[in-house]
C-alpha cells in the first residue's frame, strides 16, 4: 500500500464516523419526543458500516456506511391521561432512544474520527519529512 492510500483509508473512516455522529445527534435530539399524529414515536437509528476495497487493492480496505437502520424496540409508554398525545388507554408513547447508549456512541465515534484525523496528519508529516530528505 502506498503512503497516499493512507489518506483514502482514513478519509473513508472520517466520512463514515461523521455520518455516525449525525445519526447520534438526530437520536439525541428526539430522545424525549412523543408519538406524532400518526401514532408512531421516533425510532432510534443505528449506522451500519461495511468494508470496501479501495482501487481493487485487498491491502487497502476502507469503510462506508451500508445503511442506517431503525431500532424496532418498542418505545417507552407512560401513563398520563391528561397529556394531549395520550391514547385511548391514557398512555403516551415516547421514543425508544436510550440516551446513555447514544452518549457512548457519540464518544466512540468522535474518538475514532479524531484518531483518523491524527493518522492523516502523521502521514502528511512523514511525506513532508521524506521530501525534506530529498532536498538535502
Amino acid at each position: 500500500m502506498s503512503m497516499f492510500q493512507i489518506f483514502s483509508v482514513s478519509g473513508s473512516a472520517v466520512s463514515a464516523q461523521s455520518q455516525r455522529l449525525n445519526t447520534v445527534a438526530s437520536n439525541l435530539a428526539n430522545a424525549d419526543t412523543v408519538a406524532g399524529p400518526d401514532g408512531q414515536a421516533y425510532k432510534a437509528r443505528q449506522t451500519v458500516f461495511q468494508t470496501m476495497l479501495l482501487n481493487n487493492d485487498p491491502g487497502a480496505a476502507g469503510v462506508k456506511v451500508a445503511n442506517i437502520s431503525e431500532d424496532q424496540t418498542p418505545g417507552r409508554r407512560v401513563h398520563d391521561p391528561k397529556h394531549p398525545q395520550a391514547d385511548a388507554e391514557g398512555y403516551v408513547t415516547y421514543s425508544n432512544v436510550n440516551t446513555v447508549e447514544e452518549m457512548v456512541n457519540m464518544i466512540s465515534a468522535s474518538r475514532s474520527y479524531q484518531n483518523n484525523i491524527e493518522v492523516m496528519s502523521t502521514a502528511k508529516n512523514l511525506l513532508l519529512k521524506t521530501l525534506q530528505l530529498g532536498q538535502s
